[in-house]
């Protein structure tokens, strides 16, 4: 398995696991619709994505709430517009 490979298993991993169901659910069929579409830069910019706490992903994704800069990811666009 290389490098590349094992960083998408990580970002997957996390994506399931964030400590809230719904944020389970949420994040991991996005991350499971795009993540292999995506190229090594996306997948920098999904990793620093899913640093940011599930209250600020969720406010964002709900709310159009912007807290600690989340607008200025350019996952978060992409997952802002993803529906379930």
């Amino acid at each position: 398995m290389n490098e590349l490979e094992i960083f998408k298993k990580k970002l997957l991993y996390r994506s399931n696991y964030r400590g809230t169901k719904e944020m389970d659910i949420l994040l991991s069929k996005f991350v499971k619709k795009y993540i292999n579409k995506f190229n090594k830069a996306q997948l920098d910019d999904l990793d620093k994505f899913l640093d940011f706490e599930d209250e600020i992903i969720l406010d964002y994704y709900l709310h159009g709430i912007v807290k600690e800069n989340i607008d200025k990811n350019k996952i978060s666009k992409l997952f802002k517009n993803h529906s379930v």
